[in-house]
């Protein structure tokens, strides 16, 4: 049984950490419940306090995730299109490693931003600040996940 819920986990953890890139996809509300299945196990024995304090974290997470991107909307004036843009140009950018995923983003905001009617050099700057906030959401939630993830990895050593 142990087998089962450390191969459930370490699925959830897996797309919890496609979720961060996903929109769709609760990324680290995935990984946290990995961890929550993993101390099922007789390999992880977590404390409450370590539940509690990582599941303030994550709603942390998905809050800003949720209020920076309209906070940056409002601010600059980006439209939703660019902040799509920016996600598929990501995800088309992946196939050209780490550069590819940069650029692809700027350009797929930039394009967003074009298709919602903006002037070039208004679209250049909003193009640049929707990729920032993306970014910024996205490595957050990397980082939450990549920790659990670690968790998850070295527990996973012990019965190694």
């Amino acid at each position: 049984m142990d087998y089962v819920l450390i191969v459930v986990a370490g699925l959830f953890l897996i797309g919890g950490l496609i979720g961060c890139l996903v929109p769709k996809l609760p990324g680290t509300p995935l990984c946290y419940l990995g961890i929550i299945i993993l101390n099922f196990s007789s390999i992880a024995e977590y404390s409450v306090h370590f539940f509690i304090r990582w599941g303030l974290i994550i709603i942390a997470i998905q809050g800003l995730n949720y209020f920076i991107p309209h906070w940056g909307k409002r601010k600059f004036g980006n439209s939703r299109r660019g902040v799509w843009g920016s996600l598929v140009g990501m995800l088309v950018g992946i196939y050209f490693g780490p550069w590819g995923i940069v650029t692809g983003a700027i350009i797929g905001a930039l394009a967003g931003e074009l298709i919602a009617g903006k002037e070039s050099n208004r679209a250049i700057h909003e193009a640049v600040s929707s990729f920032s906030f993306f970014i910024l959401g996205t490595i957050s939630q990397l980082i939450v996940a990549g920790v659990l993830i670690d968790h998850y990895l070295f527990n996973l050593l012990t019965i190694i």
